[in-house]
């Protein structure tokens, strides 16, 4: 091969990297993804996670503001970190999951902000509250996966989880973090 042929292949190849990547993610791979929680107890920050949901993403870094996703999560799957715990918030006063077994986010909008940078829009529902949030989010591509992480600040009392006895915030807090890391490939990856 002559070196003018061994350039242009050489070009050609590179030029392929970006269009290639630009293909986009479409499969959100729950084991390899997390929705964990941290809300403060009596002062105290507590962790948690959801070890169930499930959803739909499509994000090609070359069309960001054509993403979208609708993520379901399984409340009965909490894990407070003990087991008096999980039953306490699965009931009426707190997520109902009788009455109200899912949360739900779909999004509306997403903002490129620069460097792998978005603002993702959307509606959270839960206990058949439904509001309006934003969340940063970054995303980085990993092989043939693409990692959104993000966290935003829900406020329990917006959704009436914690009532009763528990709505005092001077024994759990209002504002509760949730972080997420979202892992999806591509079709047939």
């Amino acid at each position: 091969m002559k070196s003018g042929q061994l350039f242009a292949w050489f070009a050609a190849a590179l030029l392929a990297v970006p269009a290639a990547q630009a293909a986009g993610f479409n499969q959100l791979q729950p084991a390899r993804s997390a929705v964990s929680f941290v809300y403060k107890q009596m002062n105290v920050p507590i962790e948690g996670s959801f070890k169930r949901f499930k959803g739909e993403l499509t994000f090609d870094p070359a069309r960001p503001e054509a993403a979208k996703t609708a993520i379901e999560i399984d409340l009965a799957s909490v894990d407070t970190g003990f087991a008096e715990g999980n039953d306490e918030v699965q009931g009426r006063l707190w997520f109902d999951t009788k009455n109200h077994p899912v949360a739900r986010f779909v999004s509306t909008s997403v903002k490129p902000l620069g460097g792998n940078r978005y603002e993702v829009a959307g509606r959270m529902s839960i206990k058949g509250r439904t509001l309006d949030v934003k969340t940063p989010a970054t995303f980085r591509q990993a092989d043939n996966s693409g990692v959104f992480e993000g966290a935003f600040v829900l406020k329990r009392a917006d959704y009436g989880i914690g009532e009763g006895m528990w709505a005092d915030f001077g024994t759990v807090a209002n504002e509760v973090q949730i972080k997420f890391r979202m892992t999806a490939t591509a079709a047939g990856k």
